[in-house]
């Protein structure tokens, strides 16, 4: 089948997941509510979330030894609590730290992954830790090819050892391999990379009025508002 240029060359492609295939802010908030803590929701979502990038950052710094996201969610969920004086015993904690386990996919994830895996290779590539992206997979019934994580490289996404690593897994060369990310600046580091780009925007990542990471018209090989749209494009 022939694909549109850039993407004449692509064979495999790798997907962001937190906020790109699943949405992390609806499915916290609701889970944070069921419980019944003392906390706004979408707030206490949105403050797990921020807390994200610094604490990989202490990792890819050297600040950390090598810490999975799973660990470094714990780090940030316990700090929450202690900052709103939530009491919660320690199976509590840990059941609630796997809400990142049993994020919702967005509605078009997963008819428009099992349009795009019928022309090509589909992988996840993110910054979630193997048990983490599994058991999101079984929970929300994501059809991946193959699961790919940072943690493979110890390395974390914008790192090109990430990028380069999964093409290297996968055997093929960066431009063999396309990205598609809700998020410009994965986006970015990706194409820096050699990798082809596929935007699919999340306007309600953050809830609704949350905003969105800027970019510009044109800067990305393809721009869908779904996967469904995207696997259209690719005539997938």
């Amino acid at each position: 089948m022939q694909h549109p240029a850039p993407f004449a060359d692509v064979q495999a492609l790798c997907f962001d997941v937190f906020g790109t295939v699943v949405d992390w802010h609806g499915s916290i908030a609701a889970e944070v509510q069921r419980l019944g803590l003392p906390v706004d929701g979408g707030a206490f979502a949105l403050a797990w979330r921020a807390a994200y990038a610094p604490a990989m950052q202490q990792v890819r710094s050297g600040a950390l030894p090598w810490t999975d996201i799973d660990g470094l969610h714990r780090r940030i969920l316990d700090g929450l609590l202690a900052a709103h004086g939530i009491a919660m015993h320690e199976a509590a904690r840990a059941d609630l730290n796997r809400i990142w386990h049993r994020l919702q996919p967005w509605p078009d994830s997963v008819p428009g992954l099992l349009r795009l895996k019928r022309s090509f290779t589909i992988t996840t590539l993110s910054n979630g830790n193997l048990s983490l992206l599994v058991a999101m997979a079984k929970f929300g019934g994501l059809p991946w090819d193959a699961v790919l994580s940072a943690e493979f490289f110890k390395h974390y996404k914008p790192d090109p050892e990430v990028y380069l690593g999964a093409a290297r897994l996968l055997g093929l060369a960066p431009a063999q391999v396309a990205l598609v990310a809700a998020h410009p600046s994965d986006l970015r580091a990706a194409a820096a990379c050699g990798l082809r780009t596929a935007y699919v925007p999340r306007p309600l990542e953050r809830g609704v009025g949350g905003g969105m990471e800027p970019w510009a018209e044109g800067e990305f090989d393809l721009m869908a508002d779904s996967f469904e749209l995207l696997a259209q494009q690719l005539e997938a």
